[in-house]
């Protein structure tokens, strides 16, 4: 697997976390996408009441970096409620899909030290490309 600091990929989804707009469902989500340069992009996820809308963490974090120029990726952090094991929507990871192949690695927890790591081909096997 890759070399960076996981704990430090994941803090930064927590802390991304923090500013979730989430007053529908309450789960709140981070994520953090570190790009092949070293820059750490972060998301969090932000509800409407209209639902669709709505925009999730990973997902934000993606279009952050796309708009700033970054194409490739590394690793991926989404963490959602401490004692859960939060995997990327079937959106996002489609999302991601599109951006970054199959070995990128996703960590998906609640903490710095309640994780799990897989990687993008792990999570969407025979992913969709044009």
């Amino acid at each position: 697997m890759a070399d960076f600091d996981r704990k430090t990929l994941l803090r930064a989804a927590m802390k991304a976390r923090e500013f979730s707009y989430s007053p529908y469902s309450q789960f709140k989500v981070g994520a953090a996408l570190l790009s092949a340069d070293g820059t750490i992009y972060t998301g969090c996820n932000i509800e409407n009441s209209a639902y669709s809308p709505s925009l999730c963490a990973e997902r934000c974090a993606v279009a952050k970096a796309v708009s700033e120029g970054a194409r490739e990726f590394i690793a991926i952090a989404v963490v959602g409620p401490e004692d859960s094991e939060t995997t990327p929507c079937g959106v996002c990871r489609q999302v991601l899909y599109e951006f970054c192949d199959e070995s990128l690695i996703i960590l998906c927890g609640g903490t710095d030290t309640h994780y799990t790591e897989m990687t993008l081909g792990d999570l969407l096997p025979k992913g969709f490309r044009l």
